[in-house]
């Protein structure tokens, strides 16, 4: 008998509960700026904080108030700094921005003592190791934030220009042709 009237008790009041909780969160729910959406999809999202703020939400919410400039995202560059201006309607000066080459680290491997001090500061997961053991950099996913390479006590990691393969490589843009005098 006391089983079943606790059962009964606990059944009505896990129904009233989830009844206000499912009635809290229609009448509280908090609305997002779509904007901020937007912009936060255009970014890489790769969480570097390569551009002062801690990932790609906080840096979309202060491009959206209009505290940074559109050309804050570094792994973006110039492509990502013109779509952010358009989205935005502001103005751009790409006289700062420069379009970087594809740059990745690299680990030495006479110089690696397996610290795992570069693994536990990447925000990409790039790198692998174990613990006294050479570490490796998967270049797929590495962005080149050097995070790795400030931490790294052998300055065993470096930050260079991706080797151009076959796999990697793009047919460079056409440079415009002078125009002739007529």
């Amino acid at each position: 008998m006391y089983i079943l009237f606790a059962i009964i008790s606990l059944t009505g009041m896990g129904l009233c509960l989830g009844f206000l909780l499912g009635a809290a969160a229609r009448y509280l729910k908090v609305e997002a700026n779509p904007l901020i959406e937007e912009i936060e999809a255009l970014m890489p999202g790769s969480q570097c904080g390569q551009c002062g703020y801690p990932g790609c939400r906080p840096a979309a919410e202060a491009l959206v108030a209009g505290e940074a400039p559109a050309t804050l995202c570094p792994p973006g560059g110039r492509a990502l700094a013109e779509q952010l201006a358009n989205k935005l309607s502001i103005d751009l000066d790409l006289s700062d921005v420069e379009d970087q080459v594809p740059m990745v680290a690299r680990v030495d491997e006479s110089n690696c003592i397996g610290c795992t001090r570069c693994y536990k500061v990447c925000p990409t997961d790039a790198l692998v190791g174990a613990p006294k053991q050479i570490h490796a950099v998967v270049a797929d996913a590495c962005i080149a934030c050097a995070k790795c390479v400030d931490v790294c006590p052998t300055e065993c990691l470096r930050i260079q220009p991706v080797k151009v393969t076959l796999r990697n490589w793009r047919w460079p843009n056409p440079e415009a042709a002078p125009a002739k005098a007529a």
